[in-house]
């Protein structure tokens, strides 16, 4: 079975609309696997049940690909950052999606410039058709520079933040 990067995008897309908790997805080359917490509807005073709006999960939603996505070729890379040092390494998106610091608004973010960080440790939450996905850091160092606003859409490629290992 082979999934190109669109087919993903609707399938994702599907299963965003739906109310499946659960997905598993294995084929020759990659495994899919989505998890997701939904919030049950709010009750309304006249007694009927509407959908939840505005509403913060408790937990993040885990998805997991174990294959590499390749962006599609219609889109250009995203732009070359000036003045990149060669002694930082740099945690660039994975994906295309919403940048946040933080697991929700009142928490407090998962590192500041200055933070020593190990390998694996969650540094920020990409947030992509309604799926939080936790990106874990590849590299133990400390934070020099973090170049995305909490909030901001971000590119495929994209540079999020400088680690000195």
């Amino acid at each position: 079975m082979q999934l190109d990067h669109d087919e993903l995008h609707r399938l994702l897309a599907t299963l965003a609309d739906s109310d499946i908790q659960e997905f598993f997805l294995e084929g020759e080359d990659f495994r899919l696997e989505i998890k997701r917490n939904l919030l049950p509807p709010a009750q309304t005073s006249s007694g009927l049940t509407s959908p939840a709006i505005n509403a913060v999960p408790q937990a993040p939603v885990e998805a997991k690909l174990d294959v590499p996505v390749i962006p599609s070729t219609s889109s250009e890379p995203p732009p070359a950052v000036a003045g990149a040092r060669s002694d930082l390494t740099e945690v660039t998106a994975p994906m295309v999606g919403t940048f946040y610091r933080a697991p929700s608004p009142d928490d407090p973010p998962f590192v500041e410039i200055g933070t020593r960080i190990a390998l694996g440790q969650t540094v920020c939450i990409l947030e992509a058709m309604k799926l939080m996905n936790e990106l874990e850091s590849e590299v133990s160092g400390e934070v020099i520079e973090i170049l995305v606003e909490n909030g901001t859409p971000v590119e495929f490629g994209q540079v999020l933040m400088r680690v000195r290992p």
